[in-house]
């Protein structure tokens, strides 16, 4: 089906429509949902939809993201996943506020009081807090690893429309779409060294395959924000267009994506990963294998005889 488009998400996703199976409710007290879902056809669109924080992530965002593209992943007539974002931004990465990562602190004991010679006083005389210890890989083991494990593994083409920047966990989950559409004002920074950690939801994986070693370090040490122009001739993303024509180029290629043969795609997808890993000869024998179980399916049948009868295949395997 396909939803009127809404304010702040030029895509189809209507404020009404939400999962409402993640680990919170999609909405409380008649607040708006922050994750929009709705269908063009046969493309899946989800909206990160919290635009007044940047769409930055909470656990609430993130276990909902995760059934959506579970819900995606099981829905026979989804063919395609478009991700994007609401507002002026796509995700500017974890938000710290969120109860499950925000720093909790104690008041300053007598072992905390600045050493002899220390030149340190409390601000106003006031006892100074120190944060308590927080265990953040606790938050990725439950929410972001398998948001990345899911996205990665979805039986049909992903597709991100990056509008606005991408930050930190936000990046990472944009660049493990199979591809990456980003408006000319958008931007990439891998913010985790401004606070003391180093890249997750699957960056340190992706980005040396996207760019290579040095840039990669470039990009996680420094902390620089890449313009998407940019990011387009690094190879880090697919394309970058002017963004008011964001929308209906992400759209259009969605749509082209469902239309292809979906099963094909994704072997390829994975057959690309796989590569990086293998030895030519067993890069080799990976595609005989693959190419001996295609040979078999409906679509290959259905593409070879469309293109000997002249004629538009209709694809339907997933």
């Amino acid at each position: 089906m396909s939803t009127a488009h809404a304010p702040g998400a030029p895509f189809g996703a209507s404020p009404g429509a939400s999962t409402g199976t993640g680990d919170a409710p999609a909405s409380t007290h008649g607040a708006d949902p922050v994750l929009l879902v709705s269908s063009e056809g046969a493309v899946r669109v989800l909206t990160l939809n919290r635009p007044q924080a940047l769409n930055a992530f909470t656990t609430a965002m993130l276990g909902q993201l995760r059934h959506a593209l579970d819900d995606a992943a099981q829905d026979p007539t989804v063919r395609a996943v478009l991700v994007t974002g609401a507002g002026r931004a796509f995700c500017a990465g974890q938000d710290l506020n969120d109860p499950y990562i925000k720093p909790e602190f104690a008041d300053a004991d007598a072992s905390d009081a600045p050493s002899v010679g220390s030149t340190a006083t409390p601000a106003g005389g006031q006892p100074q807090r120190r944060p308590k210890p927080k265990d953040i890989g606790h938050l990725l083991d439950h929410y972001y690893i398998p948001l990345a494990l899911r996205l990665r593994s979805m039986p049909v083409p992903t597709l991100c429309a990056v509008n606005g920047v991408a930050a930190g966990a936000g990046a990472n989950f944009a660049l493990g779409c199979d591809l990456v559409i980003a408006g000319r004002s958008a931007s990439f920074i891998q913010a985790f060294s401004r606070i003391g950690l180093v890249p997750d939801c699957g960056g340190t994986w992706l980005l040396t395959r996207l760019v290579g070693r040095a840039r990669a370090l470039q990009l996680t040490l420094l902390g620089e924000k890449l313009p998407a122009e940019q990011a387009q001739q690094w190879g880090l993303i697919a394309r970058c267009v002017a963004d008011e024509e964001l929308a209906s180029v992400a759209m259009a290629t969605a749509q082209q994506l469902a239309g292809m043969p979906t099963k094909a795609l994704v072997q390829t997808r994975e057959a690309l990963d796989d590569a990086m890993d293998l030895g030519l000869e067993d890069a080799l024998r990976m595609e005989a294998r693959l190419q001996s179980q295609l040979g078999y399916a409906h679509d290959y049948l259905e593409g070879a005889a469309a293109f000997l009868d002249k004629r538009t295949p209709h694809f339907k395997d997933r």
